[in-house]
């Protein structure tokens, strides 16, 4: 399993519609996801070491960040034929083991994941209230192991994005797992 970064905040670049089913039974779009101050898109999967260190303070800040009207996805890509593991019955087991409050969807196609430039596991796409980029980067310093008092990077940003509509200037990258892409038919 190879480590990757994302690129830098393309910042203003606009967030892309999609329409995913969802561990809930319901198709979501942007639109329906889309929060009054802000909407943070992140790409995660079941198995990478870097969401399962991760993904309980992602659901707790998740929590914050909705109260502040920022609507929240979580988008799983990866290919379940190669990862069994990110099949959607085990999304929603994951999505209840964890007390997702946020709809969980599969991009099946892996088109959402390619629209949106998604490179890795977690990988985060925070949005202003007008849908523009401005927060590209990591959820805090932790890699495969959690880092228990590290500061709040995401919710932080994303708390400056809903009072401001702007992100922070300086974001270090976020790391994780390749997402895994189909192979070319």
């Amino acid at each position: 399993m190879v480590a990757t970064e994302t690129p830098i905040c393309d910042f203003g670049w606009k967030a892309v519609d999609f329409d995913l089913p969802g561990v809930d039974g319901a198709r979501h779009t942007l639109e329906s996801v889309r929060g009054p101050n802000g909407t943070l898109i992140a790409f995660i999967c079941n198995h990478c070491p870097y969401v399962r260190a991760v993904i309980d303070r992602f659901v707790a800040d998740a929590k914050v960040l909705q109260d502040k009207g920022v609507g929240i996805a979580a988008i799983m890509s990866n290919d379940t034929e190669a990862y069994p593991a990110d099949s959607f019955e085990n999304m929603k087991a994951f999505a209840k083991e964890h007390g997702f409050t946020f709809p969980y969807l599969i991009d099946e196609t892996q088109e959402v994941a390619r629209a949106y430039g998604a490179v890795c596991t977690p990988d985060f796409f925070g949005f202003d209230a007008d849908l523009g980029l401005q927060y590209r980067g990591r959820l805090d310093a932790s890699k495969k192991e959690a880092a228990p008092d590290a500061r709040r990077e995401l919710l932080e940003a994303m708390i400056q994005v809903a009072e401001t509509g702007q992100g922070p200037a300086e974001q270090i990258p976020s790391m994780g797992c390749s997402i895994k892409w189909r192979q070319a038919a």
